[in-house]
């Protein structure tokens, strides 16, 4: 099964400001959809109550270690671990890790790919995303655009 990080990550590594994301880029967000659509995607508690609703047309699995949280229409699972083993039950859909940061660090040693929007902002921010290596990780493509680029990574060969 594919397990791919998918994230949209400042120059400075930030990923959110606690309540959010600090930039609004409606084409990535659409990218988003488009690619995470007819799979799973895993998530953390937080975020998905920041994005505030199911999102549709994935299966959602959403980590928490709060036994008791449960939310209409999302899978819960109480570790990365857990929800991965979840994903494997559908393992012709491809299985998206959408953050936050600790989901991300949690996931690392699963992952297959990275599908990064590389944002050109450095805001101020404390939820950041793991450092990509060199040494652990081979850029394979690149769409820039306007203030981002749409970067894909593959594992580096040993």
């Amino acid at each position: 099964m594919r397990i791919v990080a998918i994230a949209a990550v400042a120059d400075n590594g930030v990923i959110g400001s606690g309540d959010g994301m600090p930039w609004h880029i409606s084409e990535d967000f659409r990218r988003f959809k488009a690619v995470t659509t007819g799979n799973t995607l895993i998530m953390g508690r937080r975020t998905h109550e920041t994005i505030g609703r199911v999102l549709p047309g994935r299966r959602v699995i959403v980590v928490t270690r709060n036994e008791d949280w449960s939310d209409d229409d999302v899978e819960v699972a109480h570790s990365v671990e857990e929800a991965i083993a979840l994903a494997e039950q559908t393992p012709e859909q491809v299985c998206y890790i959408g953050g936050g940061g600790e989901i991300y660090r949690a996931a690392w040693p699963y992952l297959t790919e990275l599908d990064i929007t590389h944002v050109h902002q450095s805001p101020e921010g404390e939820v950041v995303f793991p450092l990509i290596s060199r040494s652990q990780w081979t850029e394979v493509s690149r769409e820039p655009r306007s203030g981002f680029d749409f970067v894909s990574y593959l594992p580096t060969p040993s």
